[in-house]
């Protein structure tokens, strides 16, 4: 089922799901997130099942999802909410910044990683990032990717069949441009930018730009500024 935003228009705020395991914390965000117009929570889940069906019968822009969470973790929900409907914008809220937490939480689906000690203001930056698509971490969370990335033991994967201008496409992704900048970019139309995209997901195996970014990084198609945003 494709999920159409209407908040991309500016004819309405994004629609957002809370996924915390305390009512606490749950009612604390959905607070502050009344006083930014731009924002609207539409449900509350205290665990992963839970996240997994109100995601399925809500369909919100963006879900923000905490990893300790008892019956079924965060990580988990994140997997299998990107298997069933991959287009769904997942923005992970927590306190754990370690890799073993980090790294599993992308590679499951997650399109952005904020931690909870972030500012209010921060919080509902990274909605609307995650809501257009981008590449949203906390900048510690972006350095342990950088380490990561840098790290000899990671192993590289095949770039069989991209293009040359998928090539040119996935380094300006990597650069934190959205798809409109793109366009503009190479002067072309962001429909066809948008088909490019999307033939890279499929090509290369990944499930969304958080990851196509980072293995623009690892296979040096891109440099190492990792940006802190980039449209999917």
């Amino acid at each position: 089922m494709s999920r159409t935003s209407s908040v991309a228009l500016g004819k309405a705020p994004i629609r957002v799901l809370i996924v915390d395991d305390q009512a606490i914390v749950r009612k604390g965000i959905q607070a502050l997130l009344a006083q930014a117009s731009r924002v609207e929570v539409v449900g509350e889940a205290g665990d992963g099942k839970e996240a997994i069906a109100q995601v399925m019968a809500l369909d919100p822009d963006v879900t923000i999802m905490d990893l300790a969470m008892p019956v079924m973790d965060g990580i988990e929900a994140i997997r299998r909410i990107a298997a069933q409907r991959p287009e769904a914008r997942i923005l992970v809220l927590t306190s754990f910044s370690g890799d073993d937490k980090v790294f599993p939480a992308i590679k499951a689906g997650a399109q952005g990683y904020l931690l909870k000690d972030s500012k209010p203001e921060e919080l509902i930056a990274s909605i609307e990032q995650v809501n257009r698509g981008e590449v949203s971490l906390h900048p510690s969370i972006a350095i342990q990717v950088l380490q990561e990335l840098r790290s000899p033991s990671q192993q590289s994967q095949p770039s069989n069949g991209l293009t040359p201008r998928e090539v040119q496409v996935l380094r300006l992704v990597a650069q934190g441009l959205s798809n409109r900048e793109i366009s503009e970019n190479l002067t072309t139309s962001e429909a066809t930018i948008k088909t490019h995209v999307s033939s890279i997901l499929s090509k290369l195996h990944l499930a969304n730009r958080v990851q196509a970014a980072l293995y623009a990084l690892q296979e040096g198609i891109a440099d190492s500024s990792y940006p802190e945003g980039g449209e999917a």
